[in-house]
């Protein structure tokens, strides 16, 4: 029997879920949970095997992506089991993102939603493996692709203008009185905004190092990924990582 938390903010499916799984023999649903955050809770105090998540979760801070890397941190590699009908960039970007290696399933939900389909996928997780609907693959590299050839396609046109700025050294201060804003702080949300979509907020760090690599990712035009040591690189041609000085980043973005 695999111990079982299911998340989904549909009631009625929620309890479908709960009764077809319940029904193979194979799975013990130990908990629901109705939104991101509430997933967490129950994730933790109920102590399940594998997570069945369904990605898209209104109603709280947390998708179900969020909720399971905040799982994961106190649960290093706990099984979860993705599903979603979403066609959204955000939500594979938040997958890709996620670096997630191990012990997952990320399938569509008009795929693999029946039951049957459903516990091998729990199997797999829990035995340690990984596996991508192929459409969802697709996808996400899709994705990946526009994200490292452009990471100024995932800024809105104020927060092109903020890191415009940023990268001539402005202050925020001084870059609210260049863009005429009423209030500084303005400009302090866009460059959170900035960062979360550069994947600059993934791991702690000091503000003003965030607001130098948000600088760098604007000069060279490309999406910079920092490693544990600080060390920048960047993807190649053939789709390898490679130091950032040997990438040939020099040429300034395209505005």
């Amino acid at each position: 029997m695999i111990r079982t938390l299911i998340v989904e903010d549909n009631p009625a499916l929620r309890e479908a879920l709960k009764a077809g799984l319940q029904a193979t023999g194979e799975v013990e649903v130990v908990g629901c949970a109705a939104t991101g955050d509430q997933a967490v809770e129950a994730g933790l105090a109920e102590s399940p095997q594998a997570v069945l998540m369904d990605v898209e979760l209104p109603g709280g801070r947390l998708n179900g992506i969020q909720a399971a890397v905040a799982l994961r941190r106190e649960v290093p590699r706990l099984p979860v089991v993705f599903y979603s009908i979403q066609d959204d960039d955000r939500y594979f970007r938040a997958f890709r993102q996620s670096g997630i290696l191990s012990h997952y399933a990320y399938v569509r939900k008009s795929n693999y939603l029946l039951p049957a389909m459903i516990v091998p996928l729990l199997r797999e997780a829990v035995g340690g493996r990984g596996f991508v609907d192929p459409e969802i693959d697709a996808r996400v590299q899709e994705v990946r692709l526009k994200d490292e050839e452009s990471p100024m396609s995932l800024l809105e046109p104020a927060e092109k203008q903020v890191i415009a700025l940023v990268a001539r050294g402005l202050t925020n201060e001084q870059i609210a009185v260049q863009l005429g804003l009423r209030d500084a702080r303005a400009v302090s949300r866009a460059n959170g905004q900035i960062y979360s979509a550069w994947g600059l907020n993934a791991n702690p760090v000091d503000e003003k190092v965030a607001r130098t690599r948000a600088a760098l990712i604007y000069t060279t035009g490309r999406m910079v990924v920092w490693d544990v040591d600080g060390v920048p690189r960047v993807r190649d041609e053939s789709g390898q990582m490679r130091l950032l000085r040997q990438a040939g980043d020099e040429a300034p973005p395209p505005r």
